[in-house]
């Protein structure tokens, strides 16, 4: 018996044997056999079909419309490309609560920290120019007493340097609402004690960027927003992307705000003269789209340059980083990404592409709060590549002996953890938190993983890899 079925305009043969169907179920059978054949054809005719991408636009409109519902974002913009297709490109939420505005379409948002990837490239093209080379000294280009210590642009763009990082400094904050020249900020952080020595450690460094900024416009002889308009936004037509300001009235810009107990309220303000090459570029996720596919796809750099770009370096004692320049490369629950998060005043974004999939991931949210933009791109994340856990290794170390106190330089403070064990696992506590860990992720040598967090053991140090910060904590 032979019969053919027509599905969406494409004609598919199927051949049935009748020989194991017996009379009295024949016409039962041959209609189930039908039904089911369909819907194999559908799924291989369609399989990236409008039922997915409806159930992705369905999950989402889910997840931010009652994290707004709640109030723990004013608002929010979202887009998913994935293979030359969009998945998904909504807004959510209100551009301001006072006044109960809609988010309105293609909506500008102060990007923070994802703003770092266009310093690197920045600072790549004048690599490319023959204008430096990321091994010189960086004070060949900008004043700053070292202390003797040799620190290269490389240093600067991987967060290696050990220089105090302004963010941290608390007279920073004293003054960020007003305008000074720069140098006032590079004088203060030249009188700070460095965090460790140049390759030491890795601690995530809003200072390097500011003086990657410097660099920039001293080479060029042209603002920092100028350079990135001749170099990437005109070209590309990226016609929403500019350097923000306080001061100045943008269509379709956004208010920032902050959760906290007593729910939505009014960002702080920060003059815009402080974020800089660190963070103070403003985007769409159209704009942000554009320039991703154009980064990752040639139209920026050769495969030299952009290998250069992306490819994480290493400590002075060879440990690896995941960390590049200006982007985070890393494989998370095995899928590969590349991208960078972002935070400041009022506004959290994550930006973020998987290589081997061609998928995008942007979101962008106009409220600081108990949820990052990453929370966000990591449910979105779920929703269309598989989750894989980390392979679990036969304990092959006494646990008694990694346990105890261990003590070293992170991010904002000195890190005191206390490390304890069980039978299968440790729990890692930190002094004066209540929260406490559970390790039971052992992938061997010594090593455990906390979600996509790195924790190794070794001669006497607690090695932490969070993708951000490498820091290396003694043990007392």
């Amino acid at each position: 018996m032979h019969i053919t079925i027509v599905l969406n305009g494409a004609t598919n043969h199927i051949r049935i044997s009748l020989a194991f169907i017996k009379k009295s179920s024949l016409m039962k059978r041959i209609y189930l056999l039908l039904f089911v054949t369909g819907n194999l054809l559908t799924g291989c005719l369609n399989p990236n079909g409008s039922s997915d991408k409806e159930k992705l636009v369905e999950f989402a409109d889910s997840l931010f419309q009652a994290n707004v519902d709640s109030s723990f974002i004013a608002g929010a913009s979202v887009l998913i490309f994935k293979n030359g297709i969009k998945l998904l490109d909504k807004s959510y939420g209100y551009a301001s609560v006072e006044l109960s505005v809609p988010m309105p379409e293609n909506s500008s948002f102060e990007i923070a920290s994802v703003t770092k990837q266009f310093t690197a490239a920045a600072i790549l093209k004048l690599v490319e120019a023959g204008k430096l080379s990321l091994d010189d000294d960086f004070t060949d280009y900008l004043e700053f007493d070292t202390k003797g210590r040799v620190i290269t642009i490389r240093n600067l763009l991987n967060h290696t340097s050990g220089i105090a990082s302004y963010t941290e400094i608390p007279e920073f904050w004293d003054f960020s609402t007003h305008k000074y020249d720069r140098d006032t900020l590079v004088r203060l952080i030249e009188q700070k004690d460095f965090l460790f020595e140049p390759g030491e450690a890795m601690i995530y460094n809003n200072s390097a960027y500011f003086f990657l900024g410097l660099i920039i416009e001293k080479i060029t002889e042209k603002s920092y927003e100028e350079y990135l308009n001749e170099q990437f936004f005109e070209p590309l037509g990226m016609k929403n992307t500019y350097y923000c300001s306080t001061l100045d009235v943008i269509q379709n810009k956004v208010y920032g705000y902050k959760y906290n107990k007593n729910g939505i309220q009014q960002k702080e303000y920060l003059d815009h003269t402080w974020p800089y090459a660190a963070g103070s570029l403003c985007s769409t996720t159209e704009d942000l789209l554009t320039w991703m596919i154009a980064l990752h796809e040639g139209k920026i750099f050769d495969e030299q340059l952009y290998k250069l770009l992306i490819t994480p370096d290493k400590l002075n004692d060879g440990s690896k980083l995941r960390y590049a320049k200006g982007l985070a490369n890393y494989t998370n629950f095995g899928n590969h990404l590349i991208g960078h998060g972002g935070w400041i005043n009022g506004f959290l974004s994550d930006v973020i592409y998987f290589p081997e999939e061609k998928l995008y991931i942007i979101c962008l949210l106009n409220t600081t709060g108990p949820k990052r933009a990453d929370f966000f791109t990591n449910e979105l994340t779920r929703r269309i590549l598989s989750k894989q856990e980390y392979e679990t290794s036969e304990i092959d170390v006494n646990l008694e002996s990694v346990t105890g106190k261990y003590i070293g330089q992170a991010r904002e403070k000195i890190l005191s953890i206390q490390v304890s064990s069980l039978s299968e696992s440790i729990v890692i506590s930190i002094e004066d938190e209540d929260d406490a860990d559970t390790l039971s992720t052992y992938v061997g040598n010594n090593t455990w993983m906390n979600e996509n967090k790195i924790i190794r053991f070794t001669d006497g140090e607690c090695r932490m890899d969070n993708i951000y910060g490498y820091y290396i904590l003694q043990k007392q």
